[in-house]
């Protein structure tokens, strides 16, 4: 008798899997920066491809990436896209990378550190983040290109890259929901995005120095921060400019302003800054990269 029991056994184990992998679709995107890596003080010797020990950080970053793709997964994920944002886009060690993820590699692209970010997005995850142009005690602190640039205001206010980038996210209604980098990113993150989860991967007491955590700390932190950030998605709202977008961006050197005027559509209200009144993040993002490009040789 037991044979005829076969049959509908079988059904039921086929069903029950079928069903088990139909899980509702949770996509999460995770824009990846350097400077913000644990143990990161130097952008000569570790943050630079050119760099004696840049090998090893960004086995670093490699490391940190995949605690931040482990704990996207543990929150229920079913998909993850991680875009290399640092210099040239071409940091992450790609053997190293989990293999369930989709990698954004390579510059320029019209949403720079956003590349790949659309509506059908759950989440955003910034990691290895740093302090914007100024920040006391930031490590690396900078905006955007910082040799070019002093700073950047959306709307009027002034906002680091994690503003910026989450200006885009919220454009498509996606919400950021964790930043890792030292503290005064994660202060100042928390500041403009709201109770977002942060991991504090190491404190400032300078520019290029400050007190760290052991790698293995970081990642385990990054981990459950990740985690946190997702499962509380529903909790937090998309960071949005109001449309059209006023881009104020002030350079160091007034050669940048003066040849970026040349645009059409561009104001110079002095001689260090120009505005560009931008249709939305997308048409800002557009602009910013070209003229990220400038060169004055």
């Amino acid at each position: 008798m037991r044979k005829y029991w076969i049959l509908p056994l079988f059904l039921l184990v086929f069903y029950g899997i079928a069903l088990g992998d139909q899980r509702p679709r949770l996509k999460v995107y995770i824009s990846a920066d350097m400077e913000g890596v644990g143990g990161v003080i130097s952008e000569n010797k570790q943050s630079s491809p050119q760099g004696a020990d840049y090998e090893k950080y960004r086995r670093f970053m490699t490391l940190e990436v995949n605690a931040a793709i482990a704990g996207a997964y543990d929150a229920g994920a079913t998909e993850v896209v991680v875009s290399d944002s640092h210099w040239n886009g071409e940091n992450i060690d790609t053997e190293l990378l989990d293999h369930r993820v989709q990698l954004v590699r390579g510059f320029p692209r019209p949403l720079g550190m956003m590349q790949g970010i659309d509506d059908t997005f759950d989440a955003v995850v910034f990691f290895g983040y740093h302090a914007s142009e100024g920040q006391e005690n930031g490590i690396l602190a900078h905006t955007e290109d910082g040799e070019k640039i002093l700073e950047v205001k959306l709307n009027g206010v002034s906002v680091p890259e994690a503003g910026f980038n989450a200006a885009i996210a919220g454009d498509f209604g996606v919400p950021v929901v964790f930043l890792s980098g030292d503290k005064a990113t994660c202060d100042e993150a928390i500041r403009i995005l709201g109770p977002i989860e942060t991991a504090i991967v190491k404190t400032g007491s300078g520019f290029y120095s400050g007190t760290m955590l052991h790698p293995e700390e970081s990642q385990r932190m990054i981990r459950e921060g990740v985690n946190r950030g997702v499962n509380k998605r529903l909790h937090l709202k998309p960071y949005k400019v109001v449309h059209p977008v006023k881009l104020e961006v002030t350079f160091k050197d007034p050669f940048y302003a003066e040849i970026v005027s040349y645009f059409r559509n561009v104001e110079r209200p002095n001689a260090h800054s120009i505005i560009y009144n931008a249709i939305d993040m997308t048409d800002a993002s557009r602009f910013f990269s070209a003229i990220g490009y400038l060169h004055d040789d």
